[in-house]
């Protein structure tokens, strides 16, 4: 499996102060990667290293396949950010945007209509930034990270503060892209966007990662109440052993058809950051 990107002990510092310590992670080709941490955890700056806008204080990162202290124009035709509305001129169009765009990084114009199409923003096309709602704002931003038909995606909070429908949609262009097999990187605090899109995600707190792996992985190696919550009908809740022991009660309950609902007691993300870092990811 080749890597899209790669992090050895990657360390950077602001006027002698420890931002990211000693960051080791690798990132396959086609996954969506999720990076989870509350603000001031370093995600931005991250970002910044692996997209060669920073240097970094010591250590070493890849992308694909070149140091990110060497990144040059044909390494950057091949990645698309997006990052806070980063680039959007308020007075210009919707259009006029990408098509700037367009032309700064030699895209034929022909991609913005196509473009815009597929982001849902064709309709708003004639429309000046300013007039936008922040999660339009968020899709256009989007669409410009995706004009280049970039190899891989950085994506820093892309649907902070947007409703669940926004979100729904960006997360189905994010899946989208994913099918095509680009390589999306996603910094996030919102627990529920990491576990349903990203393939591995890492905690990060106070420039550290502390944990790694598959979300439902997490989950599960941090489950250690291990039962099973059987709701029923009347409202009751009953605890049993996530075990055979618990099967004669559970037909019991589905022969009476009794059981409303039935879920593990497998923690969160969310529970498993608080749990490793006495702090909530907001």
């Amino acid at each position: 499996m080749s890597h899209a990107i790669i992090t050895r002990k990657l360390s950077h510092s602001f006027a002698g102060k420890q931002v990211l310590n000693n960051i080791s992670f690798e990132v396959q080709t086609g996954e969506i990667f999720g990076l989870l941490g509350p603000s001031g955890a370093g995600k931005t700056t991250l970002i910044k290293l692996l997209t060669g806008q920073l240097r970094q204080t010591d250590g070493d990162a890849e992308l694909l396949g070149t140091d990110t202290r060497k990144l040059g124009a044909p390494e950057h035709r091949q990645i698309g950010t997006m990052m806070d509305n980063f680039g959007l001129y308020e007075r210009l169009s919707v259009y006029d945007n990408l098509l700037f765009y367009a032309d700064i990084c030699h895209v034929p114009r022909g991609r913005v209509t196509e473009i815009l199409k597929g982001i849902r923003l064709y309709e708003s096309r004639k429309t000046a930034v300013s007039k936008l709602s922040k999660g339009m704002k968020n899709r256009l931003s989007l669409a410009r990270a995706l004009m280049n038909d970039a190899k891989v995606l950085f994506l820093d909070e892309p649907t902070s503060g947007l409703d669940p429908a926004t979100t729904r949609e960006i997360h189905a262009i994010l899946a989208e892209q994913r099918q095509k097999g680009t390589t999306i990187f996603l910094t996030t605090h919102n627990m529920f966007e990491a576990e349903s899109l990203c393939d591995h995600v890492a905690l990060l707190n106070g420039g550290s990662i502390v944990e790694y792996g598959e979300p439902a992985a997490l989950c599960r190696k941090y489950n250690y109440l291990n039962k099973l919550r059987v709701t029923l009908k009347d409202g009751e809740v009953v605890l049993l052993e996530n075990g055979s022991d618990s099967a004669p009660q559970i037909k019991e309950y589905l022969e009476q058809e009794r059981i409303a609902a039935i879920h593990s007691t497998e923690p969160t993300l969310e529970t498993v950051f608080v749990e490793l870092t006495g702090r909530g990811l907001d």
